[in-house]
C-alpha cells in the first residue's frame, strides 16, 4: 500500500445532488421544491419550533405546572435533638457531613429546632433558625 494509492472505501463519499439542471437529472425545474408555497420560495423557510400552522401549539395548550429550584437541595436541614448523639464539643459542616446527618450533595446546613439538646456544643459555620439557637444557648453552648 502506498500515500498514492489510498481511497476511501466504496460508497463512503456521495457526490453532492445539483439540483434544477435540466428536466434530465430528475431535480429539474423546482428543483425537488414542489409547486407554489412557503418552501417553494427563496428564504422564505423558515418555520419556528413549535409553530403548527396557526393552530395553538402544543406548549400553549398545555397547562403551566411547577417549579424546580436550582438551589432547593443546597442547604440540608438537621435537627436539633440529633446534635446530642454526635460525640464531638465543636460541630461543623464537615463534622455533620462525616456523620451522616448532611444530604452528600448539599452546601450547606442548617439546625433546625425539633426536640431538646442536653449538652453544651459549640457550632461554628452553621446557620440556626431562632429557636435551635436559643436553646443550643440554654443548654450552655454557643453558636458562632
Amino acid at each position: 500500500m502506498r500515500l498514492n494509492t489510498l481511497k476511501p472505501a466504496d460508497g463512503a463519499r456521495k457526490d453532492r445532488v445539483r439540483v434544477g439542471r435540466g428536466i434530465g437529472s430528475g431535480l429539474g425545474k423546482t428543483a425537488g421544491r414542489g409547486h407554489k408555497g412557503q418552501f417553494a420560495r427563496t428564504g422564505k423557510g423558515k418555520v419556528k419550533a413549535g409553530f403548527e400552522g396557526g393552530q395553538m401549539p402544543l406548549q400553549r395548550r398545555l397547562p403551566k405546572v411547577g417549579f424546580r429550584s436550582k438551589t432547593a437541595h443546597e442547604t440540608s436541614e438537621v435537627l436539633l435533638y440529633k446534635l446530642d448523639s454526635l460525640n464531638v464539643d465543636v460541630i461543623d459542616f464537615d463534622v455533620l457531613r462525616a456523620a451522616g446527618l448532611v444530604e452528600a450533595r448539599a452546601k450547606h446546613a442548617k439546625i433546625v429546632k425539633k426536640g431538646d439538646i442536653k449538652r453544651a456544643v459549640k457550632l461554628k459555620g452553621v446557620a440556626t433558625t431562632a429557636g435551635a439557637k436559643a436553646a443550643i444557648e440554654a443548654a450552655g453552648g454557643s453558636v458562632e
